[in-house]
């Protein structure tokens, strides 16, 4: 029996990683078809299956289960020893794989992944907008950047950007028929743009002042899965809308958006870039943290 290659094995690691032909496919940049017959070859020279293969949906085998748990690991430390030759470089060379959520990708991270980039121009970045709460570990990402409170307690993190706030917003045309709220509960009856989450949940709009917080439940004609859609229904008329004060600087200025309740809408931290707890971090992956904590350092708000 032939033995096989290390980028056989990197081919078999990808897939059982994702348990998906298709995401595998993409990482390792073949098409799905070719990446099948990689893996087809590759347990016709082992003779056992590794996979368990439906039109639906892809498992591990108890072979493939054992081969993975003893490669992933191995292939962990190879990429730690290839991380380590880093530290004899000028400045850090390799990948890096961030995963956001779309905001926090359009308002934060590609500002300043531009400027890192000009800093570190060996380092390929590439950057997965995603809404939904990913397992950066599970995804092959080397670090997230999500909302402090959503992260999971075994994550280290750091804030990154300027701090931030939401603000309520709505057209001259909408408070000629409603009452400009005063206080939170005010919102309750007025038609509101409502956020839903990935997870099928609707965003309780928050609030605090003087150190009393209050969240809302609010009703609305428009729900959206994305909060910077927001801006044109709001600049319509359709109803408030509770957005990144970044995303309607410009309509503010120019009057075609009424800003309410401002002291109940402080800044706060926001954004967190996190990643797992590991021994080795990579240097692709410090250097961006370095980067992003003097940015911060340089601009807090």
């Amino acid at each position: 029996m032939k033995a096989p290659s290390a980028a056989d094995l990197s081919t078999f690691l990808s897939v059982a990683t994702h348990l998906n032909f298709s995401r595998a496919a993409v990482e390792l940049g073949l098409t799905p078809s070719a990446l099948s017959h990689s893996v087809r070859t590759l347990e016709n020279r082992l003779g056992v299956r590794l996979f368990n293969r439906t039109t639906r949906s892809v498992g591990l085998t108890e072979a493939g289960e054992r081969l993975f748990a003893r490669l992933k690991p191995a292939f962990r430390d190879i990429d730690d020893a290839l991380e380590d030759l880093n530290s004899f470089r000028d400045k850090p060379s390799g990948n890096l794989r961030i995963t956001a959520g779309r905001q926090a990708a359009e308002l934060v991270l590609l500002p300043l992944a531009a400027r890192f980039l000009q800093a570190c121009p060996d380092v390929n970045l590439e950057i997965v907008a995603d809404d939904g709460l990913v397992d950066v570990v599970a995804e092959g990402f080397h670090a997230g950047v999500r909302f402090g409170e959503r992260l999971e307690a075994d994550m280290v993190s750091l804030p990154i950007g300027a701090y931030m706030r939401s603000v309520v917003v709505a057209s001259p045309a909408f408070f000629e028929q409603h009452a400009v709220p005063k206080k939170p509960g005010d919102l309750r009856g007025l038609p509101c743009i409502r956020h839903r989450f990935p997870s099928g949940s609707l965003y309780r709009w928050e609030f605090e002042r003087g150190g009393i917080t209050q969240e809302i439940e609010i009703d609305g004609p428009l729900t959206l899965g994305d909060v910077s859609l927001m801006v044109g229904p709001a600049l319509e008329g359709v109803g408030l809308a509770y957005i990144f004060e970044d995303m309607v600087k410009a309509p503010i200025a120019d009057g075609r958006l009424v800003q309410v309740l401002g002291d109940w809408c402080p800044f706060y931290p926001g954004l967190h870039l996190y990643y797992p707890s590991r021994r080795h971090v990579p240097a692709t992956l410090k250097a961006f943290i370095d980067f992003a904590r003097a940015a911060r350092e340089q601009n807090p708000r």
